[in-house]
């Protein structure tokens, strides 16, 4: 049954990213199409068009397996010899910081909510 819950979840997350798409088609602006259907997902919450409930277990099963996500891409960087070379080596160390910073940024903003939601609870 839980099982069930999150997979009709994360379809209807998809449904956020296939209008993402759609709008991408209509305003041709250099910015990916899941980041116009993240800001529709974020303003259908916020106006309480759609219900947090309906869409928190499947955002948490994404997010505890978001690593899965990028095993490929990371695979595939060892195909590359020049990741070895100098500037291999600076690319690899803006990866570390940008990637220390979203997840500096990401548990800040986790901490944030959860406390958010401990003070609703009380």
């Amino acid at each position: 049954m839980k099982l069930g819950v999150i997979v009709i979840q994360v379809l209807f997350l998809h449904v956020f990213l296939f209008l993402g798409v759609a709008l991408k088609e209509l305003i041709p602006l250099p910015i990916p199409a899941s980041m116009f259907g993240l800001a529709l997902l974020f303003l259908a919450l916020y106006f309480k068009i759609i219900k947090l409930e309906w869409v928190e277990k499947g955002a948490s099963w994404l997010m505890a397996e978001l690593l899965l996500f990028f095993i490929p891409s990371a695979v595939g960087i060892v195909n590359y010899d020049e990741i070895i070379s100098l500037q291999g080596a600076e690319i690899v160390v803006l990866i570390a910081i940008s990637t220390a910073i979203v997840m500096g940024f990401t548990a800040l903003i986790a901490e944030k909510i959860s406390g958010r939601k401990r003070s609703e609870q009380h």
